[in-house]
């Protein structure tokens, strides 16, 4: 039996996280559970329950995990160039772990780090670069929703696999009812696993709210 003391050491905040994040990489969301994580942990199910206390306290470190991960930009950096690295950092992330954002859902993310390193200095380099603290935020906004939603869109781990679930859903379809769908499929499928799109829209998003000089 393990001395208490020894099970903590192996349940640490960022042992949790980190052995969460591999069960979600490789279960999904159905693998993770406290019983599944202490197993992993080699520890006791009320040991990991005492660090998180609950689901959103796991999710929790598991986000303040990855946040810790987003880039420090440089002191000077242009602000298109500065925000489009802190958004594109932030899209990596997410889709390389899309079952932590299938069990987040719509729970805002407000931890330390994410606050630390994404949020605080993107918008005090907006409004050091010329814009009102409203139109940083209405910028910051609409940049992290785009790459919520486009990281959660679609596995991007499994390109193949998500190609071949939309190829199937649009055969299906009815080419009178759907002409454009079905006769445009060779066009439409690459588009649903093209990071490109991802980042031509916040590549138009910065643009248009870039300050003016």
């Amino acid at each position: 039996m393990p001395r208490r003391s020894d099970a903590l050491d192996r349940a640490t905040p960022e042992a949790i996280a980190v052995a969460a994040l591999r069960i979600l990489d490789e279960e999904g969301p159905q693998g993770l559970s406290f019983r599944t994580l202490a197993d992993r942990l080699d520890v006791s199910h009320a040991t990991v329950q005492r660090r998180c206390v609950d689901l959103a306290g796991l999710l929790d470190l598991c986000t303040e995990h990855l946040a810790a991960q987003l880039p420090e930009i440089p002191a000077g950096t242009d602000w298109a160039e500065a925000t489009e690295q802190r958004f594109r950092a932030l899209y990596r992330l997410l889709t390389a772990h899309p079952g932590l954002l299938v069990l987040r859902g719509g729970r805002p993310w407000l931890g330390r780090q994410l606050l630390a390193r994404l949020v605080e200095p993107a918008l005090a380099d907006s409004v050091a670069a010329g814009m009102t603290v409203a139109e940083a935020i209405t910028a910051y906004r609409r940049m992290y929703l785009l790459t919520l939603g486009s990281a959660a869109f679609v596995d991007h781990r499994d390109p193949a696999g998500a190609t071949a679930a939309s190829r199937a859903a649009l055969a299906a379809l009815d080419p009178e009812e759907f002409p454009v769908l079905s006769g445009g499929m060779p066009e439409v499928l690459p588009v649903l696993t093209d990071h490109e799109v991802y980042h031509g829209a916040l590549r138009q998003l910065i643009e248009a709210a870039r300050p003016a000089t």
